[in-house]
C-alpha cells in the first residue's frame, strides 16, 4: 500500500508560492514591530509540560495540548503559544536583562483542535511583549503595534475594530452581582460568548446559568457605554498615537488565566470572518511561577491564519513573483565552459540552469510555467564572446548584451 500523500489533519505543506506570501508577510511583521525597537528571540519547540499547566487554561490544557512522556520518563508538551516559554526565559535572567525589554517571536505553535475557518491545528503566531513597564504606556504600545502591522498591510479604517477592557473591572462587577470566586472561571466563558450569540440567545443563556437577577445585572453592565478611568485613559493615549479604532468593550475578558488587568482583541469587520485577529493583555505575574521577582508585562499574539483570511477577504493579498529571476539555457555541450559566465550572472541576480536534456522548446515552456520573466540563452557564441542572448517570455524581445552591461533591468 503506497503512504499517504496528505499532511496530517490541521497541519499544512508549504510550497514554495506558501513560502514566498509567508515571507512576505512575516517580512513586514518584522518590519513594523522592529521600528518600535523590538528585538526577536526564540524559545524550544517542546517545553515541559508543567509551565502550561500551571496558568494556560483548563481547556487548553486538557483539551488541547500535544504532550507525552519522553525516554527520560519526563512529561514535556509541543508548544500551544509562546508566553509561558518567554516567561521562562526572562525568569531564567531577571537579575541579568535590561529592562524594559521589547521583544517578539514568530514560533510555529500547536493546538489539537478542530480544524476550521480561521483554525488549524498548526500555525505561525507573531508574539510581542514589553516586560517591566508598569504605566498605561505599554498597554497602548503594544495596541499601537497591532494597529500599524494591519496599517501596513494595507488595511483600510472600518475594516477591523480594536475592543479593550479591564479585566479586573470585569472580575469585580461579576462578584457585584453575586458571583462567587468558584464560579468566575464559567462566568468569564460565559461574558465571553456574548459577541458570538445574537440577543435573545444570549439573554437565554445568561438566565439559564445566572437566574433572572443576576442575569438582568451582568445584562446591565455589559452594556455600560461609560468605560472604567483607566480604560479611558488608555482610549485617549490610543487617540494621540493616531489608533482610532479601539473601544471600550465590557465582553472582553480573553480565556487564558494569567490576564491579570486590561486585555484587548482586534476583530475583522467583514462578518465571513468572524474570530479574532489577534489578542492580548497584561499577565503582570507569570514570571513569579518560575521563581523570579515580579514582573509587570503586557503583550499580544497574532496568529496566521485569521490573518491571511483577513487579508484574502479584503483583497489585500500580493501577486508575488518567483524569486527566480532568469533561467540559463545551455546551447549545445557547453556546461563546464558555461560556469565562469553562470557565476557572473549569479553575482547579479538570481539564476537557476536547465540543466534537463529536453528539446530547446521545453525547456522556455518550463521555465514560462514556472513564473520566469527571462531566459538566458548560453553556447559557444555566447561563452567567446563574453554576452548573453536574453529572451523576454511576456513580451517575446530577444537581445544580445554584453555580460559586463548585464543587469536586472536589462
Amino acid at each position: 500500500m503506497a503512504l499517504g500523500i496528505q499532511p496530517y489533519k490541521g497541519a499544512r505543506d508549504f510550497y514554495p508560492q506558501d513560502k514566498r506570501l509567508q515571507k512576505w508577510l512575516f517580512g513586514i511583521l518584522r518590519q513594523t514591530v522592529e521600528k518600535f525597537g523590538y528585538q526577536e528571540y526564540d524559545a524550544p519547540f517542546l517545553e515541559p509540560f508543567d509551565i502550561f499547566a500551571a496558568k494556560s487554561g483548563d481547556e487548553l490544557v486538557n483539551e488541547q495540548l500535544y504532550s507525552f512522556e519522553d525516554r527520560g520518563g519526563r512529561k514535556v508538551a509541543i508548544r500551544p503559544e509562546m508566553t509561558p516559554s518567554v516567561s521562562r526565559m526572562v525568569a531564567a535572567r531577571r537579575q541579568e536583562l535590561p529592562y524594559p525589554l521589547r521583544w517578539y517571536s514568530i514560533p510555529n505553535l500547536w493546538r489539537y483542535e478542530r480544524p476550521q475557518r480561521g483554525r488549524s491545528r498548526e500555525h505561525y503566531q507573531l508574539n510581542v511583549d514589553i516586560f517591566g513597564v508598569e504605566g498605561i504606556e505599554a498597554d497602548a504600545e503594544v495596541i499601537q503595534i497591532a494597529d500599524a502591522i494591519l496599517k501596513a498591510l494595507g488595511a483600510k479604517p472600518g475594516s477591523y475594530k480594536i475592543n479593550v477592557n479591564s479585566r479586573l473591572a470585569t472580575v469585580q462587577a461579576l462578584k457585584d452581582i453575586g458571583i462567587a470566586e468558584s464560579e468566575l472561571k464559567a462566568a468569564y466563558k460565559l461574558v465571553d460568548k456574548m459577541p458570538k450569540l445574537d440577543k435573545n440567545e444570549f439573554d437565554a443563556l445568561l438566565a439559564e446559568q445566572l437566574g433572572a437577577d443576576r442575569a438582568a445585572k451582568l445584562r446591565q453592565f455589559l452594556e455600560g457605554q461609560e468605560p472604567p478611568p483607566k480604560i479611558r485613559q488608555l482610549l485617549d493615549v490610543l487617540k494621540a498615537a493616531n489608533v482610532e479604532t479601539a473601544v471600550y468593550e465590557p465582553s472582553v475578558v480573553r480565556g487564558l488565566d494569567y490576564y491579570t488587568d486590561i486585555v484587548f482583541e482586534v476583530f475583522d469587520t467583514d462578518p465571513k470572518n468572524p474570530r479574532a485577529l489577534l489578542g492580548g493583555g497584561r499577565y503582570d505575574g507569570l514570571v513569579e511561577l518560575f521563581g523570579a521577582e515580579p514582573l509587570p508585562v503586557v503583550g499580544f499574539g497574532m496568529g496566521d491564519v485569521t490573518l491571511l483570511n483577513f487579508l484574502e477577504g479584503h483583497g489585500l493579498l500580493p501577486a508575488l513573483e518567483t524569486e527566480v529571476e532568469a533561467v540559463a539555457i545551455l546551447i549545445g555541450d557547453v556546461y563546464e565552459a558555461a560556469q565562469p559566465v553562470l557565476e557572473t550572472l549569479r553575482g547579479k541576480l538570481n539564476l537557476a540552469v536547465d540543466m534537463t536534456g529536453r528539446k530547446l522548446d521545453k525547456k522556455i515552456q518550463s521555465a514560462d510555467k514556472a513564473g520566469v520573466a527571462n531566459v538566458i540563452f548560453v553556447g559557444e557564441e555566447e561563452i567567446k564572446s563574453q554576452s548573453v542572448r536574453v529572451k523576454n517570455l511576456a513580451s517575446g524581445e530577444e537581445k544580445t548584451v554584453p555580460l559586463s552591461e548585464y543587469t536586472r533591468e536589462v
